[in-house]
């Protein structure tokens, strides 16, 4: 069992052509998250693979998060929608998460947390609060547009209507903005500018903000997506408040759908959500299906799985309380309140 350390770009490399090979692995599990998590958010991280012979055969990123707010955990991977170990052999599954057991206690760590896609462990405690929508980018873009549900696809063609230009910025400003207005909004704090910025440094083109404007050329509605193999993954995003009205949001993503079939992608990956949440039921409109997210743990010093997330009742004063607060303020202290979440 060896750990991939900073700095070393040799085994960068081969750790990223195995994650790109691998059938189990996912854009979260590339090396870049480590210089991520440990520059932007300051969080140790603890990235595991199994070697023999000179073959790779599995990686696992952990990283440790330590907050008097949200509790002491090693979690693969904080940030991302999927983790957990992807490895080509059992074996090497196998070893690679008894070292993150063994590492879970030698940290003191409250749990041990992996974010598999897929059913690992029947009999660990797990959380089924998280969903995934994954949908097939079909070849032609007007048989994307009629795969769209009819309502769903009044409302793209009203942005259409409404003049709406989509463009691929070269930075986050027109996206931080949106971004961190929205989350405001909700009553949620907004990441850093400089993880978004990191993001697009560390993941270059594979990390791409579009963002769409009004005719009078004014933001209304941007999305940072990452690519992955033949996958489109729109994973953050932020509306100006006209953007309802003018269906800018709706218009977003069909412009990032169009443009991933123009390049010949294969899976429109609409990211994980909350059942019973609006973000849910805006995906399940554009006629993709839920699939369930298998979070898995191993408990040390707790007796339940966590609760870190807006639906818990415990999270609601502090919720209402964030809405109410200056933007400045509230983009000056979320950094110190969100890299803590993961």
């Amino acid at each position: 069992m060896k750990r991939l350390l900073p700095g070393d770009a040799t085994n960068q490399r081969c750790w990223d052509a195995f994650v790109l090979a691998c059938p189990e692995a996912s854009f979260f599990h590339r090396s870049g998250w480590q210089r991520i998590l440990v520059e932007v958010f300051r969080h140790k991280a603890h990235f595991l693979y199994a070697e023999r012979d000179g073959q790779w055969l599995g990686v696992l990123p952990l990283a440790h998060v330590k907050s008097l707010l949200f509790g002491n955990a090693l979690v693969s991977l904080p940030f991302g929608v999927y983790g957990g170990v992807a490895a080509l052999a059992p074996e090497a599954a196998q070893a690679l998460e008894r070292e993150a057991q063994r590492l879970a206690v030698e940290l003191g760590v409250q749990h041990l947390e992996f974010r598999n896609i897929n059913v690992r462990h029947e009999d660990w405690p797990a959380q089924d609060l998280y969903v995934t929508f994954r949908k097939e980018i079909l070849p032609e873009e007007e048989a994307n547009m009629l795969a769209i549900p009819r309502k769903q696809r009044a409302m793209v063609r009203k942005g259409i209507k409404n003049g709406l230009v989509s463009a691929v910025d070269g930075d986050v400003e027109r996206f931080f903005a949106l971004y961190a207005d929205n989350v405001h909004r909700h009553g949620t704090p907004a990441m850093p500018k400089r993880y978004f910025q990191a993001l697009m440094q560390e993941f270059g083109a594979d990390c791409e903000v579009l963002t769409v404007s009004s005719p009078d050329g004014r933001a209304l509605s941007s999305v940072l997506s990452f690519y992955f193999r033949d996958e489109v993954l729109p994973y953050y995003a932020g509306d100006d408040e006209a953007a309802r009205d003018l269906a800018a949001n709706d218009f977003k993503y069909w412009e990032l759908m169009r443009r991933a079939c123009a390049r010949g992608l294969k899976v429109f990956d609409y990211g994980r959500s909350k059942q019973g949440t609006g973000s849910y039921a805006f995906k399940k409109n554009w006629g993709f299906e839920p699939t369930p997210l298998h979070y898995e743990y191993c408990l040390y010093k707790r007796d339940s799985v966590p609760q870190n997330n807006p639906n818990n009742p415990k999270y609601q004063l502090l919720i209402k309380t964030w809405r109410r607060m200056p933007i400045a303020l509230a983009n000056w202290l979320g950094p110190f309140i969100v890299r803590n979440l993961g």
